[in-house]
């Protein structure tokens, strides 16, 4: 299958959600409201996935959609004023919408996991999005277990030409590409296989509850790195692997965490793009990432990413020191 509807339905949706995020950040620089697990949200990661909830459904009925949000949230009284701003940002850019439809649109996004389902993460990097820093609009659709197509709209990553704002799209057996935000030709990305650890760069998330910095800032000794770590938020990280501007991510639970799984919708997208750039991922005992279970990696340890060339000497480093 060469998933070409799969891919200009992603484009379109993508776009559109992205243009939405912007919006949101230009009129009330995503404001947050408290989420149970006491994680942010604001207008935009809801009405992002309204718009890429409402585009699936409508051309892919029988696909299941897992998603980060759910509009039970929603229905607090102390948050009508954020349910009406989502629905004015969701309608301007679908008209149609009413603010029954834009809940329905919001919970599509409750599905289970199936032979084929799409996951996305409307915003990964939502405290990212709101420093005005980096974050990325993510979508990834699995079959049997494996990724197929992943995209992510990265509206602030910086391009060659001084401009900001890429989508990173790959799909299965075809590569993985980059294209300007605002429209342009596609250019293959790679990876940039060197081994000589002097010379490469670890990249990290920005928040340091992500992952232990103490096993990293060992194994980074260990494996010889002379730079200081990348730091970057969201998903956007595995597209900076994929184009050759970091080397590695690591994902190490800490010691509080050790149990903790992972979110589908947080690797997906940037697993098949560093993939199909030639770069490899796996969890923290060399196993694939299983996306066949639910929305939770819950056969996996943690999350390794590489260049591929790499990868058997930095997990045995992590394997030493964690």
């Amino acid at each position: 299958m060469n998933y070409q509807p799969e891919k200009e339905l992603s484009l379109r949706i993508v776009k559109q959600a992205v243009k939405l995020c912007q919006r949101v950040q230009q009129t009330n620089g995503g404001k947050a409201v408290e989420k149970a697990d006491t994680s942010p949200v604001t207008v935009a990661d809801f009405g992002a996935q309204a718009i890429l909830c409402q585009g699936l459904m409508d051309a892919f009925p029988d696909d299941p959609v897992i998603g980060e949000e759910d509009a039970t949230l929603l229905q607090k009284p102390e948050l009508e004023g954020v349910s009406q701003q989502i629905i004015e940002q969701v309608q301007q850019s679908i008209p149609t919408a009413t603010p029954d439809k834009v809940i329905d649109w919001i919970n599509w996004g409750n599905g289970k996991v199936a032979p084929r389902y799409w996951t996305l993460d409307p915003i990964d990097g939502t405290k990212g999005f709101i420093r005005g820093n980096q974050y990325a609009v993510a979508l990834a659709l699995v079959e049997e277990g494996e990724i197929k197509l992943g995209i992510l709209g990265c509206p602030a990553f910086p391009r060659e030409d001084g401009g900001k704002g890429v989508i990173f799209l790959a799909i299965r057996g075809q590569g993985a590409t980059e294209i300007p935000l605002e429209g342009g030709n596609p250019r293959k990305i790679k990876v940039d296989p060197s081994s000589k650890f002097e010379q490469l760069y670890r990249i990290e998330s920005v928040e340091s509850v992500h992952s232990d910095r103490r096993v990293q800032t060992s194994v980074d000794r260990r494996l010889g790195l002379t730079y200081s770590a990348k730091q970057m938020d969201s998903l956007v990280k595995y597209g900076a692997i994929a184009k050759g501007e970091a080397h590695f991510y690591t994902r190490v639970p800490l010691p509080q965490f050790k149990n903790k799984k992972e979110n589908i919708w947080d690797h997906a997208a940037g697993v098949i793009i560093v993939e199909e750039a030639g770069g490899k991922v796996t969890d923290l005992e060399g196993k694939p990432l299983d996306f066949s279970l639910g929305a939770k990696l819950s056969n996996n340890h943690g999350v390794l990413a590489t260049n591929g060339t790499i990868h058997s000497q930095v997990l045995d480093a992590i394997q030493k020191e964690a």
